[in-house]
Parts: C-alpha cells; sequence; structure tokens
C-alpha cells in the first residue's frame, strides 16, 4: 500500500515538473509553444531553401506568433529577403526585424 501511495506522489511530481518545463516565460499555454515552434521551423527551412538568404548568419526566435529575426546580413537585399520569407510563412503575426547589414 505504501508504493501505491509513494509511487502516485512521485507520478503526481513528475507530471507538474514536465508541465512545468514545457512553457517558456510569458508564453500563456503549450500549445501556443508548439506554435511557436512550428513557426520557428518553419521560416528556418524557407531561409534555407533561398539561395539569397543565410540560414546560419540569421537567428529566428518565435513569440506569440511575432518572429524576431537577427544575426548579419551581407546586403540590404538579404535583409529584406529574410523578412519577406518569414511574412510569408503561416501563422506569423508579426515581424521584429534586427537583421544588420555588414559594411
Amino acid at each position: 500500500m505504501k508504493t501505491t501511495a509513494a509511487s502516485l506522489a512521485l507520478a503526481g511530481l513528475l507530471a507538474f515538473t514536465a508541465a512545468g518545463c514545457a512553457v517558456t516565460r510569458e508564453q500563456s499555454t503549450v500549445g501556443q509553444y508548439v506554435d511557436d515552434a512550428t513557426i520557428t521551423t518553419r521560416v528556418k527551412a524557407k531561409f534555407a531553401e533561398d539561395s539569397t538568404v543565410s540560414a546560419m548568419a540569421i537567428s529566428v526566435e518565435t513569440l506569440k506568433g511575432v518572429v524576431q529575426l537577427s544575426g548579419f546580413a551581407k546586403s540590404s537585399a538579404e535583409r529584406s529577403k529574410a523578412e519577406d520569407l518569414a511574412r510569408g510563412t503561416p501563422g506569423v503575426v508579426n515581424i521584429k526585424n534586427d537583421i544588420v547589414v555588414k559594411p
């Protein structure tokens, strides 16, 4: 009987801990976290497929559908193309383009 109670207590603690770790700061639900991760992955995939955008030099972060781009571009055309690709991704609410063009 004690083993069952201890097992239930441990299972409850693990479930509570896992749920607490799944969502990051300022995100309201696990579903929103998954949606944001999906958007980030889609944007990065578009960068990898495009020959003008360096997927390695530009970082993508998503929070509640707002995509933040950062890193360095070789030209203003690359910076603009990265923003256009991100804007055309399903689920994107807004773009914050912090990409710096290298002199």
